[in-house]
């Protein structure tokens, strides 16, 4: 079927005429009340979750409230941003492609997105400054610490060099950065217990084109995702980048088996 059944299509049109009406609210909330901006991000992220019929069960401890944080999660879609900013008042690292995107990148610009452009050393170094100075001042930053999307089926290597710059970027050597391990696991959809099969169907990666995967998504009727956050590391003095950046992987790798094979993490 080439068009998208009727229920969907209604689904994507009270998306679109919310995303405009929060889209000009918050225009006007940034120019006169920049210190509440955070505030319908998230009432998006709610939207875009309750339109695609998106079911969040959490566990575990988020990080307080006001505290500053670098939340460090793996990556399948682009519907992990609606799942994991449905959440929390944050910001987002992307790659500096985002930020030309049509619509999306407009989008990505309100919520006051973190760009890198794996190009250019340089860029990478000032980004990551402003990392640092937004943990400081109390922000929660989500690092996708895989660089990119996987298939839906396996965790990839954790990529040690953005933890490394946001703690350096603090401004103090001797200075903490408390990580969050955060593990993404869409479990079912249509009602139903999913399977390898359909997690990678759910996946965004490689030349998989947005609106066909978009489709796919609308037209699942509900989908299932689990959000784990895993024990907090504490990145500084006492832990190296290179060994927070191992127990956050090997957290995010333990409640991803216990998510997909039910077995309790040992």
């Amino acid at each position: 079927m080439n068009g998208l059944r009727i229920g969907a299509l209604a689904r994507l049109a009270m998306l679109c005429t919310g995303t405009l009406g929060l889209v000009l609210a918050q225009l006007v909330v940034m120019r006169v009340a920049p210190s509440r901006r955070g505030a319908l991000p998230l009432r998006f992220h709610r939207l875009t979750c309750w339109c695609l019929g998106v079911r969040r069960q959490v566990r575990g401890a988020p990080p307080p409230a006001g505290t500053g944080a670098l939340i460090v999660s793996n990556h399948v879609s682009w519907l992990d941003i609606g799942v994991i900013g449905a959440e929390r008042e944050l910001a987002f690292v992307a790659k500096s492609e985002v930020g030309e995107w049509p619509v999306v990148g407009f989008l990505a610009n309100l919520q006051r997105t973190l760009y890198i452009d794996r190009q250019r050393r340089s860029a990478t170094a000032g980004m990551a400054a402003t990392m640092g100075a937004r943990i400081a001042g109390g922000e929660e930053v989500v690092l996708f610490a895989e660089g990119t999307t996987g298939d839906g089926t396996r965790i990839l290597p954790f990529r040690s060099s953005l933890l490394g710059a946001a703690h350096q970027a603090m401004g103090d050597a001797t200075a903490d950065v408390t990580v969050y391990p955060l593990t993404l696991t869409y479990t079912g959809w249509q009602n139903l217990p999913g399977g390898r099969v359909g997690r990678a169907a759910l996946a965004w990666y490689g030349d998989t084109e947005l609106w066909p995967h978009l489709k796919h998504v609308l037209e699942c009727g509900a989908i299932d995702v689990e959000l784990v956050w895993g024990e907090p590391i504490v990145m500084g003095r006492a832990t190296s980048r290179k060994e927070a950046t191992r127990l956050a992987e090997a957290s995010v790798r333990k409640a991803r088996r216990r998510a997909v094979t039910g077995r309790p993490e040992a």
